[in-house]
C-alpha cells in the first residue's frame, strides 16, 4: 500500500509543475463556461424580450380598435410597436431593413364596418417567406377572431336582453372570458427546482458540459508522465523490484484519480458559488456523481498512457476521445434536443451517463436515486478501462 501512494505522490509532484495540467483541468473550463453563458445571455442584468417586433400604426379613432391593440399588444409570440407617425411606405421600409418582423395598418372606417358586421381587412406587411411569418399570421387571425367572436356575442345578447346587458358590457364580458379559456396548455416544473431564466438553465448545462469536456482533454499531461516513465526506462526499473504490477497500476490510477476528482470539487464550488448552478441541491447524489466519473475518466487515461508510446500519441488520444465523447455525450448540445438514434449512440459514451446524473440533479429535480444507474455506468466504464490498462501493460512487457 505504502508503495501506491508512493507512486501517486511522485506522479502528483509531476503534474503540479507543468502548467497544462491547470490550464486544462481549471483555466480553460471555466473560460469556456463563461464564454457560452455570455453567448446564451446568462449574465445580462436585463430581461430580454424575445417576442417578435411588430409594428401598428391605426389609421381609425374607434374604441373597437383599442380592443384590437389590447389583444395583439397582450401577445406572447409578438411584441406590438406602435407608430404614432408613418406610411405605409415608410412601414414597408422598417420590414424590408428587418427592424420589424412584420406591420400592421389598421385603415380608417375599420372599427365601423367590425361594428356592423360588414367585411373589414387589416393590412399586413410581411415577408411571407420568412420563418417568422407563420407564427406572427397565428397571432393576428386569433387576435382578430376573438374580437369578431365578442362582436357578435354582444350583438347578440344587446337583441336578447336589451338594458338588461348592453352592448359594450357584453363585449367587454366576452372578450374577458377569453382570459380563462376552457382548456388550455399550462407548463409546469419540479416545484424543488429554482424557476430560472433560459440563460441560468444554458448554464446548468454548460458548468458539467465543459467540466468533463476538459477532464479527458488534462489526461494528456497525465498519460505524458507515464509515457516518460516507459521511456527513460523508469517502469522497467521498477518492474524489477518488489513492486508488482498492480501496485503500479493503482499508484497511476491514483494520482490521476486525485487530479480529477479535486477538479470536479473545485469547478463544483465554483458554480455553485459564481455560477448559481445548483449542485449542491442534493449534496450526496452531485458528490456520487463527481466520484463515479472521476473514477470512469482516471481509468481512460491511464488506460491512454499505457497504450501511447510516445507524447504525441498521448495527445492524440487523448484530444479525440475529448471531442468524440463530449460531442456525442451532449456536453456542448443537449440529447434532448436531438432525435432518438443520436441519443442511443450518445449513450455508448460514459460522457452522456455523467451529464444525465449531474443534470438529474441540477435540471430535473430527481433524488438520490435518479443517480443510481448513471455513476453505475460510470464505475462499469471505469472497471472496463482499467482492465484493459492492466491487460495492455502485461502484453507491452511480456514483449
Amino acid at each position: 500500500m505504502i508503495r501506491i501512494f508512493d507512486i501517486a505522490l511522485k506522479d502528483l509532484t509531476q503534474l503540479m509543475r507543468d502548467f497544462k495540467t491547470f490550464m486544462f483541468l481549471l483555466i480553460m473550463p471555466i473560460l469556456f463556461t463563461l464564454l457560452f453563458g455570455y453567448a446564451s445571455g446568462a449574465f445580462n442584468s436585463g430581461e430580454s424580450d424575445s417576442r417578435l417586433p411588430v409594428g401598428y400604426l391605426n389609421e381609425d379613432s374607434r374604441w373597437v380598435d383599442d380592443s384590437l391593440r389590447d389583444l395583439l399588444s397582450a401577445s406572447e409570440t409578438i411584441r406590438l410597436v406602435e407608430i404614432s407617425i408613418a406610411s405605409a411606405s415608410d412601414l414597408e421600409a422598417l420590414v424590408a431593413d428587418g427592424k420589424l418582423a412584420a406591420a400592421i395598418l389598421v385603415p380608417r372606417e375599420y372599427g365601423q364596418a367590425m361594428l356592423k358586421n360588414k367585411t373589414a381587412r387589416l393590412i399586413v406587411i410581411a415577408d411571407t417567406g420568412s420563418t417568422a411569418w407563420t407564427t406572427i399570421e397565428a397571432e393576428i387571425l386569433t387576435s382578430v377572431s376573438r374580437l369578431d367572436g365578442a362582436l357578435r356575442t354582444a350583438t347578440i345578447v344587446d337583441e336578447m336582453l336589451g338594458a338588461r346587458a348592453p352592448f359594450r358590457y357584453a363585449f367587454e364580458q366576452t372578450l374577458e372570458a377569453w382570459d380563462e379559456p376552457p382548456i388550455k396548455v399550462v407548463e409546469t416544473t419540479s416545484s424543488v427546482v429554482p424557476k430560472t431564466s433560459d440563460g441560468g438553465m444554458s448554464l446548468s448545462h454548460t458548468s458539467p458540459g465543459m467540466m468533463l469536456q476538459f477532464a479527458i482533454a488534462g489526461l494528456l499531461t497525465a498519460a505524458q508522465v507515464i509515457v516518460a516513465e516507459r521511456k527513460s526506462r523508469t517502469l522497467q526499473r521498477l518492474l524489477t523490484t518488489a513492486t508488482s504490477r498492480i501496485h503500479i497500476l493503482l499508484g497511476h490510477y491514483l494520482a490521476i484519480f486525485t487530479l480529477i476528482f479535486s477538479q470536479f470539487m473545485i469547478l463544483i464550488s465554483f458554480g455553485q458559488l459564481v455560477l448559481k448552478v445548483e449542485y449542491m441541491r442534493l449534496p450526496s447524489a452531485t458528490l456520487f456523481v463527481a466520484f463515479s466519473a472521476a473514477l470512469c475518466i482516471s481509468a481512460l487515461g491511464l488506460l491512454i498512457g499505457i497504450v501511447a508510446h510516445s507524447e504525441e500519441q498521448a495527445v492524440t488520444f487523448s484530444i479525440i476521445p475529448m471531442f468524440v465523447f463530449s460531442g456525442l455525450g451532449g456536453a456542448w448540445v443537449p440529447l434532448e434536443v436531438t432525435g432518438e438514434t443520436f441519443q442511443l449512440i450518445g449513450h455508448i459514451t460514459p460522457i452522456a451517463w455523467a451529464m444525465d446524473g449531474f443534470k438529474n440533479i441540477i435540471i430535473r429535480g430527481f433524488g438520490f436515486t435518479s443517480v443510481l444507474l448513471p455513476a453505475g455506468v460510470l464505475i462499469l466504464y471505469a472497471l472496463l478501462f482499467f482492465s484493459l490498462a492492466a491487460w495492455r501493460l502485461n502484453v507491452a512487457e511480456e514483449r
